[in-house]
């Protein structure tokens, strides 16, 4: 029998197999990153590989994944940036692997416990309330009862609009309600069901939050017999697509967040003393509201303490230094209630009711213990930070998060003898060496790849860079910028995304480039509108000559083939805000080791995000359009020309003019 490698060499030819699939092509750096991962699996190592825009690397690594699954009964775990890319491979791509193993394998696709609905939870609900919820979230829990009654997979990614978050917690899978002898009841429990085929699969889809999640024991394991021998499972290996946000990642779900309105909302679910519902009234509890009303005392004047601790600080997020810099007041108060709860649900007969106490002490339990750790900073190698929401929100979040991650990745994404592939068509400032990559990461000594893309950008795009903007610090850079948006804009007649790093600058931008577009008839969508980013994705692509004003979320994952997008405009070179917490305690790093955080974080992580930031242009061998660089620095500074390196291989034109005045 051919060995692994050997077998993907040859279904990957380019008359092999695969090229019986329709809109199959052929590409050498497809068929290079496949023996790659191939051989990885076989040799048990881990890789590394940055593979270019249209290199198609999900079938790069998903033949030979469920090849080796299928032969060597290994569980392939594939982890994704988002629930969106989950879909799209458990929809698009992993169908049409049907044809070469039709029922031979499954797939299955696992979102977080929260994602789905309780049908459980859903008819106690309705049942009781009158005692749970107002009439306006009374109809708001009678419209996703309509929508239960149909959908497949019970997750919000299936229900549009969105809830109301307020009801969905009342309504959504719980650790403590949903255990499997409970829901076996209706027959039809969404999560306990995904679950059970995520553990009978050949290939499981995760996105990266769950991942962490799981490999850090915050979500309960989904293998009752797995050991420190596998990842998840027994006999696993890891493919982790979307790479590059791993860090990122990583550091927000090994750390913890507790904020006002989280605790709020959970105390209000007990019991609201405005509208006189939740869970205490209909349980005819009178102790224990008396102990809710207690807390939510505590709570406001512990907030309205952090506040005013605050209120010489600027910025929205401030970091903290040093531990008690309020008394935590929180501790006490929750602890009564806590342990009344406790003691009520032990006295509970009716099942449901009972389980619903032991959910509300597991989630004040976190509370609790997140709150005093915040306060307490007892976790020298964690950042503590505030985040701060605007002054009508009134909505503070306290945060811990260790500052350096790469040792925890290290220990747990590469483990020896095990198999990790990291892949990404971004990891690198530049198109020589992973080196910082992989360093940020702990996959040090690790083989890495790095494939370029198989398209012509040197007949698919030219890029334009004015040289008389003026710098961004300059009053006239407002104007400027958005007269050269005017123009750019009417080159390609719309079709543009206008890239932005700060939404404050957007919000100007727009007001004074609107009714440009306005006049036009251009449809014109703006990031912080109230539209969510899939919508908006949505309805750009639909509608022809549309412009989208987006930020962070925009530069990276969005993917618009065709003429719809044949326009990207970034403002400003997308340099890490140097005042944000987790950015300074990075670059303090390297400062206290004698580097240079500019040179060492700052830059290399603009270029990524610049990188990314461009490849939102062409998605196709059919792709046309243009890259508009509106930032002078690009030109005057010598950084400068590391962006440029960092650019595909096409034109690039140098503007000599002055600002345009006009634009028809």
């Amino acid at each position: 029998m051919k060995s692994l490698p050997q077998q993907v060499s040859q279904l990957f030819d380019r008359h092999g197999p695969l090229s019986t699939i329709e809109k199959f092509q052929y590409r050498p750096q497809q068929k290079t990153m496949a023996e790659a991962v191939a051989e990885a699996l076989t040799k048990r190592h881990h890789l590394i590989v940055e593979a270019g825009t249209g290199v198609g690397k999900s079938f790069a690594y998903l033949i030979p994944a469920l090849l080796e699954s299928l032969q060597n009964k290994r569980k392939a775990i594939v982890s994704t940036h988002t629930i969106t890319l989950q879909e799209q491979l458990h929809k698009k791509d992993i169908p049409l692997l049907f044809h070469f193993w039709g029922d031979s394998f499954q797939a299955a696709l696992l979102k977080g416990r929260h994602n789905y609905l309780c049908p459980i939870r859903l008819e106690r609900a309705l049942r009781h309330a009158d005692s749970l919820f107002t009439s306006a979230e009374y109809n708001e829990l009678t419209r996703i009862h309509h929508w239960a009654v149909h959908t497949q997979d019970g997750t919000l990614s299936d229900l549009d609009p969105q809830p109301d978050p307020k009801i969905w917690q009342h309504i959504c899978s719980e650790a403590f309600f949903c255990t499997p002898q409970r829901c076996s009841r209706c027959g039809k429990c969404f999560y306990h069901h995904a679950k059970r085929r995520a553990t009978e699969a050949q290939l499981l889809i995760l996105n990266h939050s769950l991942l962490f999640l799981l490999l850090a024991g915050i979500e309960e394991n989904l293998d009752s017999n797995s050991s420190t021998q596998g990842y998840l499972f027994t006999n696993d290996f890891l493919i982790i697509d979307e790479a590059h946000t791993l860090e990122n990642v990583a550091t927000r779900h090994l750390g913890w967040t507790v904020s006002r309105q989280s605790l709020r909302a959970t105390l209000h679910r007990l019991f609201n003393p405005k509208t006189q519902k939740g869970l205490l009234p209909f349980l005819r509890l009178a102790e224990p509201i008396e102990l809710v009303k207690k807390n939510l005392q505590s709570a406001e004047t512990l907030f309205h303490s952090i506040d005013s601790a605050l209120q010489k600080q600027t910025g929205n997020e401030i970091r903290i230094h040093h531990p008690d810099f309020v008394p935590d007041i929180m501790r006490l108060p929750l602890t009564q209630l806590i342990e009344s709860l406790r003691l009520h649900a032990q006295e509970e007969n009716d099942e449901d009711n009972q389980a619903d106490l032991n959910q509300f002490v597991h989630r004040l339990l976190a509370l609790r213990e997140g709150i005093s750790q915040f306060l307490a900073h007892d976790k020298p190698d964690h950042l503590y930070w505030i985040e701060r929401g605007p002054a009508w929100d009134q909505e503070i979040k306290l945060n811990a998060a260790p500052i350096e991650i790469a040792p925890l990745l290290s220990r747990l994404l590469f483990k020896p003898d095990h198999t990790t592939i990291l892949t990404s068509a971004t990891l690198a400032p530049t198109p020589h060496s992973l080196d910082y990559f992989v360093q940020r990461i702990g996959a040090l000594h690790h083989r890495t790849l790095q494939l370029g893309s198989p398209f012509h950008f040197e007949q698919q795009m030219r890029i334009f860079i004015p040289r008389h903007m003026p710098d961004p610090s300059q009053d006239s850079y407002q104007e400027a910028l958005a007269a050269w948006i005017r123009y750019f804009t009417a080159q390609t007649q719309g079709h543009a995304f206008v890239l932005f790093t700060n939404q404050r600058l957007m919000q100007t931008i727009a007001e004074k480039t609107a009714p440009f577009f306005a006049k036009k008839n251009w449809p014109f969508l703006c990031q912080g509108t109230g539209m969510t980013r899939e919508k908006m994705l949505q309805t750009f692509k639909k509608q022809p000559h549309s412009i989208l004003f987006g930020l962070d979320s925009f530069w990276q994952g969005v993917d618009v083939p065709g003429e719809a997008l044949s326009n990207v405009i970034i403002t400003r070179l997308p340099f890490p805000v140097p005042d944000q917490p987790i950015v300074q305690a990075r670059c303090e790093i390297i400062e206290n080791r004698g580097g240079n955080p500019f040179s060492e974080y700052s830059l290399p992580e603009a270029i990524l995000k610049f990188r990314q930031g461009v490849g939102r242009l062409i998605r196709s061998h059919e792709d046309r359009g243009i890259v508009c660089i509106l930032d002078p620095r690009i030109l005057s500074r010598p950084y400068g020309r590391e962006f440029i390196a960092a650019l595909p291989q096409c034109p690039v034109e140098i503007l000599e003019d002055q600002i345009p005045l006009s634009h028809d």
